[in-house]
């Protein structure tokens, strides 16, 4: 497990090294975003995931690692705008942004610690493929929530599938990092 941890971390730091400049270049633009565009950006990035792997072939060159590292991103920004309630909260610092992106890491690292256990790492032995249906089945679980009105009778909420899709990418990423997985 110890090896996970520091592979989830280091999967984790090089996203969190790209938004914080990001947060720099542009401020806190993504404040304006609702949920569906949120599950928009992240379907779009997922999308261009599954055609790469279909076609096997790309003419854009960022590859399929970038769009993991976007989703994983996007996935916290939908975590963070589902805590933040007041719309009128346009600009947040780089230091707010820092904190609250640290405290949803430390949820969804939790979450993927007390899931390994149980599960045995499973995913270690996934396809690329299967992480990019399982995150296009989660945000179609969101669509269904936002059409619901937010409104669920037995399963989790959108944060939780908001926590899903991060893991799912940071599993991508670490995957790729070992040469399991397409670039």
């Amino acid at each position: 497990m110890t090896s996970t941890n520091l592979q989830y971390d280091l999967a984790i730091a090089n996203c969190r090294n790209t938004f914080l400049k990001k947060t720099a270049d542009y401020g806190t633009s993504w404040r304006v975003y609702r949920t569906i565009a949120i599950v928009d950006q992240i379907y779009i990035k997922a999308k261009r995931i599954r055609t790469i792997q279909e076609k096997r072939q790309q003419k854009i060159e960022d590859g399929i690692k970038s769009e993991f590292e976007g989703i994983l991103n996007y996935a916290i920004i939908g975590l963070i705008q589902l805590e933040i309630k007041d719309e009128n909260v346009e600009q947040l610092t780089v230091d707010e942004v820092s904190a609250l992106y640290e405290e949803k890491v430390s949820n969804a690292k939790k979450l993927m610690t007390d899931k390994n256990h149980d599960y045995g790492e499973a995913w270690r032995e996934m396809s690329q493929e299967s992480f990019i249906d399982l995150i296009l089945s989660k945000l179609l679980r969101i669509k269904q929530i936002i059409s619901n009105n937010g409104v669920t009778v037995v399963s989790e909420g959108i944060d939780a599938n908001y926590y899903d899709i991060l893991n799912y990418a940071a599993f991508g990423l670490i995957l790729i990092d070992e040469g399991k997985h397409t670039k």
